[in-house]
């Protein structure tokens, strides 16, 4: 399949609220939770402030990742080899990775801690992207890291509102590897479990 051939469906414009609507009052607990500070937080989960704290690492890592993500998709979207269709989904995807890093840093925040911020620069392959579908395949590789380290995360968290949040925002990493993954003519979904 060549990068002329890449096309996405029209209804692809999904809103993250949205998607978002339909988890129910478990993720509209957590995110009550997640908004409504350090004190909410630990008196819903009953961590200690040393665990909180370390919630606050992971969340700052997770931070790092996705400000890297943002800035990828930028790299992606001025390398002017993705067509129009397809850079408007990456700019969609750019997007998303946008409303997680806000999320995690005002979770951070709550916690008391300090989010990370931006690198100066980041060491992408840009090199080695030729074409669209270099661009796509690098992509997928992002997201199908973040789904990775989101998996290893989510059981680390001491607050489950917060290990709620993350298991959304894997969620959406998945949906982004999967749709890369499609748009390449690979299997979307590989296998039955991530690892």
């Amino acid at each position: 399949m060549s990068g002329q051939d890449l096309v996405f469906p029209k209804n692809f414009q999904l809103s993250r609220r949205r998607a978002l609507s339909g988890s129910g009052l478990a993720l509209s607990a957590a995110a009550v939770a997640l908004l409504g500070g350090r004190d909410a937080l630990a008196a819903a989960s009953a961590a200690t402030p040393a665990q909180l704290e370390a919630d606050a690492r992971i969340l700052n890592s997770a931070l790092g990742a996705e400000l890297e993500a943002v800035a990828a998709y930028q790299t992606g979207a001025q390398s002017g080899l993705l067509t129009s269709g397809v850079q408007k989904v990456a700019l969609q995807f750019q997007g998303h990775h946008r409303e997680h890093a806000s999320a995690l840093a005002e979770a951070i925040e709550k916690l008391g801690g300090k989010p990370v911020g931006p690198k100066a620069s980041y060491s992408f392959p840009v090199d080695k992207l030729k074409s669209e579908a270099d661009v796509l395949r690098f992509a997928a590789g992002l997201e199908r890291g973040a789904v990775s380290a989101y998996l290893g995360a989510v059981p680390l968290f001491a607050d489950r509102a917060l290990a709620q949040v993350a298991a959304s925002i894997l969620g959406d990493e998945a949906m982004h590897w999967a749709v890369l993954r499609q748009v390449l003519g690979e299997t979307p979904v590989p296998s039955a479990f991530m690892s």
